[in-house]
């Protein structure tokens, strides 16, 4: 029985000067069997064996659900999917099973099967979440399908689905962020008044948002101004969007009004956390040379909407400074800013909307005059403004900055880095180049308790290695996310694949396109010539070496060495069979003096789940063997 890619290869060492034909003839044997392999999968993949699978006496939905959820390969889970209902005639799928299925197909990009998933849903007319055609949205969106994830959003009616309102949110968005504004306002008018969708506050932030966004400030002040005929109550984002667009667009009357309705509806406590709307509008009048009025409305804000004590006010002394004030932009910016931090009555959420804004906005130095006033205040920072602080630092200082923040600032302050801090921090740190840094944080976070590493994260890494250019430790980096259930995209293979094919490491590739052909994802022809260009240039180097007196010189009196004079010829060592390979552009010559009963259908078997790190310790064996093993 001939051996199999997903056996043991045989040990070589091609890193070594003295490379031999021999090599030649193992690698071009591993590449092919990894290539037929592949063709072999490729030919097969609509029609996967579900029943490898150890089927229950009882089998329940929650169990389904847990089963494909379990395999890596969506198409596999497909078939166990549809194999339940014909070995268990009383089962029936419910809205879990179903909402796990498409997850599932949505996440890796099978459009089409998710397709006839939701169409079966539809048929069994079981109970459904909004959260599942929301996931359907996103993966239409992803794909380009724009109009079939509008087509599926008016046929919710025909499902048993009671509640459309995060559906409705997320076709807004998508719809918004393609600036299809005449699409999203057609779909709001014929939805808004629908008893599915239950809240209409996000929606109509969301127009607002898209037409400050085409500085069309006056409608969205329409729109707000109808928020109280639609039952709706403006909430925080509300003010700040618009408040931003009409300063933007230089209605300075209309968007100190919208201060004051703000400060009217504002209770007796005031509020701390809106401390970004008003800078937002004193900031604008100042920059349109409206000194005064900036001033005079700055105190209207102290007493009314951050209730700041009396003392405080004092200290301030506005009247005094209004003629200090008008002498320059730049000094009144700066006093506003400094009564606005001073004036807030001591609370997380004012401070935090406070740092986050000026950290936004790139001025770190006020970002760190809130800060220490927290610390004044007694109050410890947040995680979330420490991001804010990192992301900054990307944009406008240098990486010693931001370690100085992760490693001593934060320190000093108690404050534990959380998934999302380290998912940012290794995201810029990939971004400059520096993905050997970002691979001591990932270790740093690993050995954090509470803190574990998502899929984002794993992502993040492999693409900055193979960005620069370390596509081994890719590798290794690929192969924890594997162990940790974590399925990555086409893009992710095919950029690894291509990397090591580039340093010549052809048998790391074919294993990792086995792996990728494995998950259902069809590699593009981008790889397959990435692949052949790698054996091509191992054997033009072989070659010339075959062919080079001093080397053939330095060689024993052997096999080998009798190989070497003679011109080489490989034909002995090409397939048995033809490849399989016509619809990926791939012609492997076969030889037809010998019999295709040699090959066995098992030698195309799919790969247990433990193989991946078996074969990659073969891998490594390869590539560092010593001169005895060969």
């Amino acid at each position: 029985m001939r051996r199999g890619v997903t056996d043991t290869p045989p040990v070589l060492d091609l890193e070594k000067e003295s490379r031999s034909p021999a090599s030649l003839r193992n690698l071009f044997d591993v590449v092919a069997e990894g290539l037929l392999n592949t063709a072999q999968n490729l030919q097969s993949i609509e029609g996967v064996e579900p029943m490898s699978i150890r089927w229950p006496r009882h089998l329940t939905p929650t169990h389904l659900s847990q089963l494909i959820r379990k395999q890596k390969n969506p198409l596999k889970a497909l078939g166990i999917f549809g194999e339940a209902k014909n070995r268990y005639p009383n089962y029936h799928h419910n809205g879990p099973v179903y909402a796990a299925m498409i997850d599932i197909l949505g996440r890796s990009g099978r459009v089409t099967e998710m397709k006839e998933v939701i169409y079966r849903m539809k048929e069994d007319s079981c109970e459904c979440k909004d959260s599942v055609f929301a996931g359907a949205i996103k993966t239409y969106a992803r794909a380009g399908l724009l109009d079939e994830a509008i087509a599926l959003f008016r046929s919710l009616p025909q499902f048993n689905c009671v509640n459309w309102t995060e559906s409705f949110i997320t076709l807004l968005k998508i719809l918004v962020k393609e600036n299809e504004l005449e699409t999203t306002y057609h779909l709001f008018l014929e939805n808004s008044c629908r008893w599915e969708v239950k809240s209409l506050t996000h929606a109509l932030n969301l127009l607002i948002y898209s037409l400050c966004r085409i500085h069309r400030s006056d409608l969205a002040l329409c729109i707000f101004q109808e928020m109280d005929n639609q039952c709706c109550y403006p909430v925080r984002e509300t003010y700040l969007t618009l408040m931003r667009g009409l300063c933007e667009d230089g209605r300075l009357t209309e968007a100190t009004h919208l201060l004051y309705s703000m400060l009217w509806r504002i209770s007796q406590k005031g509020s701390g956390a809106d401390v970004a709307i008003y800078r937002t509008l004193l900031d604008a009048l100042c920059d349109n040379g409206e000194v005064y009025e900036a001033v005079a409305i700055l105190g209207k804000v102290l007493r009314k909407g951050l209730k700041a004590p009396k003392r405080c006010q004092k200290q301030l002394d506005l009247s005094q400074r209004n003629h200090e004030c008008e002498a320059s932009i730049h000094n009144a910016k700066a006093f506003i800013t400094k009564a606005l931090i001073k004036g807030i009555v001591p609370s997380w959420d004012a401070y935090r909307s406070l740092a986050v804004d000026f950290y936004s906005e790139g001025k770190i130095d006020k970002g760190d005059e809130v800060l220490k006033e927290m610390y004044d205040r007694g109050l410890r920072p947040s995680s979330r403004i420490y991001e804010a602080k990192v992301a900054s630092l990307f944009t406008s200082g240098t990486i010693d900055e931001v370690m100085d923040v992760i490693d001593r600032e934060m320190v000093e302050n108690s404050c534990v880095p959380t998934v999302r801090l380290y998912n940012t921090l290794i995201r810029g740190l990939c971004n400059k180049g520096k993905s050997d840094l970002a691979l001591g944080y990932f270790e740093k976070m690993s050995r954090q308790v509470a803190c574990v590493p998502n899929q984002e994260t794993y992502e993040i890494l492999v693409d900055g290695l193979c960005s620069d250019g370390k596509y081994l430790e890719a590798s290794q980096m690929l192969e924890q996310m594997l162990i940790h259930s974590y399925w990555p995209g086409g893009e992710t293979y095919t950029k690894l694949i291509q990397g090591l094919c580039l340093i010549g490491r052809p048998y790391k590739a074919v294993m990792w396109l086995e792996e990728m052909i494995s998950q259902a994802k069809i590699p593009q022809i981008s790889v397959w010539g990435s692949l052949v260009s790698s054996v091509c240039s191992e054997s033009l180097d072989i070659e010339s070496r075959s062919w080079s007196p001093s080397y053939s010189s330095s060689l024993p009196n052997n096999g080998y060495n009798r190989y070497h004079r003679s011109s080489p010829d490989y034909s002995s060592y090409t397939r048995r069979t033809p490849m399989p390979t016509e619809e990926i552009g791939i012609d492997l010559s076969s030889d037809s003096s010998e019999s295709e009963s040699e090959l066995e259908p098992e030698h195309f078997e799919s790969r247990s789940d433990d193989s991946l790190s078996r074969r990659s310790k073969s891998v490594s064996e390869i590539e560092s063997g010593s001169e005895e093993s060969r």
